[in-house]
């Protein structure tokens, strides 16, 4: 039998707010997380600015112990994951260690500990003074395993990396081990701390990010005809998925439902999507398959789409596939307009959206976006500068990452 998942459990690490309630508060009035970058001296950079963490401090969070042997994106990881586990209501000490586990996503890992301990050997004597905590802060599944140690949480424990993807891939996994009766509960999401020299710099070679140095706030503008890339971001989201008749049982705020996911690859080039989308519409489609839907039954879209040339068109020519030129009640956003992408976390982060989104009845904005790029079909309602209120029932997540790999997510309410 397989069993429904449902969602009782949200937390937020954010470039526009480091909790929930700030979190949504800034992305409904459509304020920007960008800025000039303070983690480093940027200035020979093609890019000057990011979606950092603002006034960030740790140890307002985490113990002078776990912030010592953990790189920035663990300590993101174990600041949303608290969130959602206090949001959850739940007492987890009651029940069996086994039946709670943790799938946990993150595409880079402990990027700034590899930079600064290798920088530290290059720039040493030739003696290797490697810290003892080196490999443990790097490790991509350190996150899911703190959360597991700080927790106490015995059952499945593993993390996902699909590059953007990733947070969706945790996500569906989550949501495939509850439904196969694996698990009672399980602590999914992902974070990203990739606003280091290196990754940034990285990034910049391959002139994915934008370069509108005189105007950062502006600079993540999806669809618009003068977009020239994405808005770096760090932080993290987190998501409790729950088995719902365990949820029901217990009389738990139900967030939403989880009723189709899907994966797919491009299998086209390392860093470009497929030009006519053909991956991205395939994993549409099969997740509304799975939930036993048409794209007729969805009422808000959160895009993908990161502000570059050829990303965004790919992700519109896919939903076009799915709508033909009919037009429909399917409203559009690309809410990395406001945060920033968070590379790893984004479908985290916008999973929570698309939640809260149809808690509240409202599509949240593309901000910046003023001239849409003419190629965009017409039948194709995308929401701009402002939110909307909207019923709104059904929604669906899209995430895209290097490689090729294509992860869409349905919620639903209750």
């Amino acid at each position: 039998m397989l069993h429904r998942v449902v969602i009782t459990g949200i937390g937020a690490l954010t470039p526009v707010g480091h909790d929930i309630p700030t979190f949504w508060e800034n992305v409904v009035a459509g304020r920007s997380g960008t800025a000039p970058i303070t983690h480093f001296d940027a200035s020979l950079f093609r890019t000057h600015f990011a979606a950092e963490l603002k006034n960030y401090n740790a140890s307002t969070y985490l113990s002078h112990a776990d912030i010592k042997r953990t790189d920035p994106f663990t300590q993101y990881a174990l600041i949303a994951s608290d969130q959602a586990i206090r949001d959850s209501g739940f007492d987890f000490t009651k029940m069996d260690p086994f039946d709670v586990g943790v799938i946990w996503g993150s595409g880079q890992g402990g990027m700034e500990t590899f930079e600064q301990q290798v920088t530290e050997y290059v720039q040493g004597n030739g003696q290797p003074r490697f810290s003892p905590f080196f490999v443990p802060k790097l490790i991509v599944n350190m996150a899911s395993g703190m959360i597991s140690i700080r927790n106490g949480y015995m059952g499945i424990n593993y993390t996902t990396v699909s590059a953007c993807a990733t947070s969706n891939t945790a996500i569906m996994d989550a949501f495939t081990y509850i439904r196969l009766g694996k698990a009672k509960i399980i602590i999914t999401g992902g974070s990203e701390a990739p606003i280091t020299p290196a990754s940034f710099g990285g990034f910049s070679a391959l002139k994915a990010m934008s370069t509108r140095n005189d105007d950062p706030t502006t600079a993540s503008r999806p669809f618009d005809v003068s977009r020239d890339g994405f808005v770096m971001a760090e932080g993290a989201g987190a998501l409790v998925l729950e088995e719902y008749e365990h949820a029901v049982k217990r009389g738990a705020t139900i967030y939403g439902e989880i009723t189709g996911a899907a994966m797919t690859a491009d299998a086209y080039h390392m860093t470009a999507t497929h030009p006519e989308g053909l991956g991205a519409a395939k994993a549409m489609q099969l997740a509304l398959d799975e939930a036993g839907l048409t794209i007729a039954d969805v009422d808000y879209l959160n895009t993908h789409a990161t502000s570059t040339p050829v990303g965004d068109l790919s992700e519109i020519n896919a939903v076009a596939k799915l709508t033909g030129t009919e037009k429909t009640k399917l409203k559009i956003s690309a809410t990395k307009s406001i945060t920033g992408h968070l590379l790893g976390a984004a479908g985290a982060i916008e999973a929570i959206i698309c939640l809260l989104s149809m808690r509240d009845n409202v599509i949240p904005p593309t901000i910046n976006t003023t001239k849409l790029d003419p190629a965009i079909p017409s039948n194709l309602s995308i929401v701009l500068q402002e939110t909307i209120s909207s019923q709104v029932r059904t929604t669906m997540s899209n995430t895209f990452g290097f490689g090729g790999h294509n992860g869409t997510v349905i919620f639903q309410k209750v």
